[in-house]
């Protein structure tokens, strides 16, 4: 029995790998410890929900505030992924249980416990599933519109590469508020940071769902500090935006272990923020650039944010 704790036992495939050099994280990097009561009560539904989130298994950096605040992302489909990318501390292999029918349920309940307003739904990469998930975010959507009609909902999902075209389309008939699917890094990185994915059939993973659902916000996400250049990031918004991508966010890549990818550099905040003024430039509805951000960061004011400036767009009061 895999005992996921362990690293060698969590990453097998890296566990051979050569360490590399971990860095000090400059000063803009580093956050408080994560505590206080918001915090467990969250930990407590998690746990007696029995849910895994991404804050905990990626080891997100902003835990301790989101968590405080009852703000968590929900992992489903289980804690072990089927996809082994170079800078992901998610547990790699092959998943030791089949998808749980209850599981959406236990979501939706917690959602409702949590009061909350906007929630986000990830998972891990499923290849061992015929459709990648697809079925089970779908059930997982309604089941939150059931118990919590209130709540908007935005699913971070993976790229479904192995499957027939209708599983993308049975996740956009469920209607989440907001598709996001990460692309990660720039095309040239992606051999060894992101093997698994191929840069175009993401692109064109986002692209298909403005064509299904022209109405759904969509979103995507790269880190920077992985070995790329400013060119580089430069062409991939201009690639996000000719598949009519809304929200865009770029956050500094932090390296969980030795055994994971290296961390080419800290890029400085002032860069950051060069970043976000070229893609407002490029015709984003929402950015957002910080060493900080992350996919889910402040999900739910950038929702309100990213519909507001729609409607701006549209002249909708």
């Amino acid at each position: 029995m895999r005992d996921l704790k362990i690293p060698e036992q969590r990453h097998p495939e890296k566990a051979r790998r050569p360490d590399n050099a971990q860095p000090k994280k400059p000063d803009w990097i580093r956050v408080r410890a994560p505590g206080g009561k918001g915090y467990e009560d969250t930990a407590r539904i998690m746990r007696e929900n029995k849910l895994v989130t991404v804050c905990e298994e990626a080891g997100c950096p902003n835990v301790g505030e989101c968590w405080s605040q009852g703000h968590a992302t929900m992992m489903i489909m289980g804690e072990v992924c089927t996809r082994a990318c170079t800078f992901c501390n998610i547990a790699t292999g092959k998943p030791p249980e089949d998808l749980d029918a209850f599981e959406p349920g236990r979501v939706a309940d917690a959602v409702a416990k949590l009061g909350l307003n906007h929630v986000v739904i990830t998972s891990v990469d499923r290849d061992d599933v015929a459709d990648g998930g697809a079925e089970h975010f779908a059930q997982t959507i309604r089941a939150i519109r059931h118990r919590a009609p209130s709540t908007t909902i935005e699913i971070l999902t993976p790229d479904f590469i192995k499957c027939a075209p209708e599983a993308l389309e049975k996740v956009v008939e469920a209607r989440p508020d907001v598709f996001n699917h990460n692309l990660e890094t720039v095309p040239g990185l992606y051999p060894e940071v992101r093997p698994g994915a191929r840069y175009f059939h993401s692109l064109r993973l986002l692209q298909r769902v403005k064509e299904l659902d022209p109405s759904m916000f969509t979103k995507s996400g790269i880190m920077v500090g992985l070995g790329e250049d400013r060119q580089s990031v430069m062409q991939v918004m201009d690639d996000m935006r000719a598949a009519d991508i809304d929200f865009l966010t770029v956050g500094q890549y932090l390296q969980p272990t030795p055994k994971h990818h290296r961390v080419d550099r800290f890029v400085h905040p002032d860069e950051f923020a060069a970043y976000e003024k070229a893609a407002y430039g490029k015709g984003f509805l929402m950015v957002s650039a910080t060493p900080l951000t992350r996919s889910s960061y402040h999900a739910g004011d950038d929702f309100a944010q990213l519909r507001a400036a729609r409607n701006q767009k549209l002249g909708i009061a």
